[in-house]
């Protein structure tokens, strides 16, 4: 008895809707005796979810325990880059952190997956995501070097377009809470993104709590559930790879740039060598002008390695590659989310979510067909 207690405390706490699909219905009402009559004098036909038969006598209407979605899912994220090494012909990599400064760096992906799950409890919803993803990143960044006066200043713009094809595995659970008339489902999961540009797969932790209420039509099991919430990505940040330079950088005009950067290095150079030998040995001493000088030369001296690489690069032509490593975050972790989803009747569902504010924006639809197991 004290079991079966705990068995109803657990189904009642956490019966709802998951991922406002599907959820755990506690039929109550004298208009309804007839159907919660039944739910208790009917052998409950499925092995899943556990405790399943148990909830059915309590007068809990369960969903079908296993289904499968095909889901399409577009986002469009603004990045943050650090520690970022450069090199070539897997010659030695450079770290640009210091003169590499980066006005826009953008993701894009668009990605189609499958999402089989299963009740494992009449509280707890497990899935699995297989899918295939088109991405792409996009920058625009440009190399920066100081004067004497530690006053920095833009050599050379360069932009950049990668794009990718992935294969993405990913495993989530979604355990909810019913309250009342509404429910609150936290979905979280973890997925690995196989590129071949990268040495290994991408991966990235996701956690969407959510907020919502359905309502039900006269129809039997036809209904619509609106919600909102919050949605957070976070990308492991380290990131290697190689690719063509030819796929990396637009090549029509790089030469010229390289070139330009070389003069105007130099010109950068001969004005700190002219400032530093002006200097008395006492204002050399002076530790602000030490710091100054030490920090011009150290980036004068990265920016001329780079143009330097890169100039080697060109001249080896087509076969060129970039080898690179960085640490990557979105921009902001955060934002909000909104969506509704129509129930056709216990087989079929339609959903559609959208996410905003903040750097990141993303779209979510899927049709899920849903069966006892």
């Amino acid at each position: 008895m004290k079991n079966n207690r705990l068995i109803l405390f657990v189904v009642v706490f956490f019966s709802v809707q998951t991922f406002a699909q599907v959820y755990t219905d506690k039929v109550v009402g004298k208009k309804n005796e007839a159907v919660k009559d039944s739910l208790k004098t009917t052998e409950y036909p499925y092995a899943l979810p556990i405790w399943g038969e148990k909830a059915t006598k309590k007068g809990f209407k369960l969903p079908y325990s296993a289904g499968v979605s095909v889901n399409y899912f577009w986002q469009e994220s603004e990045l943050v880059i650090d520690n970022l090494n450069v090199g070539f012909n897997n010659g030695p990599q450079y770290n640009l952190d210091e003169i590499v400064r980066f006005n826009d760096a953008t993701a894009t992906a668009n990605a189609i997956n499958v999402r089989p799950d299963i009740w494992l409890f009449p509280f707890l919803n497990v899935y699995g995501i297989l899918g295939k993803a088109k991405t792409s990143t996009a920058i625009n960044a440009g190399i920066w070097v100081p004067d004497a006066d530690n006053n920095w200043s833009e050599i050379m713009s360069f932009g950049s377009k990668a794009n990718f094809d992935g294969t993405t595995f990913g495993l989530g659970i979604t355990p909810t809470i019913g309250i009342g008339g509404g429910w609150l489902a936290l979905d979280m999961n973890v997925s690995w993104t196989d590129i071949s540009a990268l040495e290994k797969p991408a991966q990235a932790f996701i956690f969407g709590p959510r907020m919502g209420k359905t309502f039900r039509f006269s129809k039997p099991d036809r209904n619509i559930a609106f919600w909102a919430g919050a949605f957070r990505v976070h990308l492991k940040s380290e990131t290697a790879g190689s690719l063509p330079l030819n796929g990396l950088l637009p090549t029509d005009d790089l030469q010229e740039k390289v070139d330009n950067g070389f003069v105007k290095v130099a010109e950068k150079q001969t004005a700190v060598d002219n400032w530093w030998n002006g200097l008395s040995n006492a204002e050399q001493a002076n530790p602000v002008n030490k710091a100054k000088h030490n920090t011009a030369n150290r980036a004068l001296e990265s920016a001329g390695n780079l143009l330097t690489a890169v100039d080697g690069a060109l001249s080896t032509g087509s076969s060129s590659t970039v080898q690179y490593s960085l640490e990557k975050a979105p921009k902001d972790m955060w934002n909000f989310i909104v969506g509704t989803q129509y129930q056709f009747n216990r087989h079929f569902m339609l959903r559609a979510e959208y996410g905003f504010l903040g750097t990141r924006k993303q779209f979510m639809t899927s049709l899920q067909y849903r069966f006892g197991l």
